[in-house]
């Protein structure tokens, strides 16, 4: 349970920073809530996994769900730079986070 906690923390953490794009496009109070929604799901979600998690593969493992599903994110919703360099670094993450599942 606390590998699907940390999973869901992850991506409440991509929908925040998604959150914050909006909010700098669009500067209205809906876009406010929904980044305090993100992010708090996003440290709720952490917290839980952390009960059964070392805090150093938890908070490794959730970094790497939010900086690369981050990155993902802005190739997909706002025409980010989509060049071999990015996706081979997004690749690497992606893969330590499954290499620190694996041996956890």
């Amino acid at each position: 349970m606390a590998w699907v906690s940390l999973f869901v923390a992850g991506l409440f953490e991509m929908f925040g920073v998604v959150m914050i794009n909006k909010l700098h496009r669009d500067k209205n109070w809906q876009a406010k809530v929904l980044l305090l929604l993100g992010f708090g799901g996003s440290f709720l979600f952490l917290a839980l996994a952390m009960k059964t998690l070392p805090m150093g593969t938890a908070y490794a493992i959730w970094t790497g769900i939010g900086a690369s599903g981050g990155a993902i994110l802005g190739m997909l919703l706002y025409g980010e730079p989509k060049d071999w360099k990015r996706l081979a670094f997004i690749t690497i993450i992606i893969g330590s986070v499954i290499g620190l599942k694996l041996i956890s």
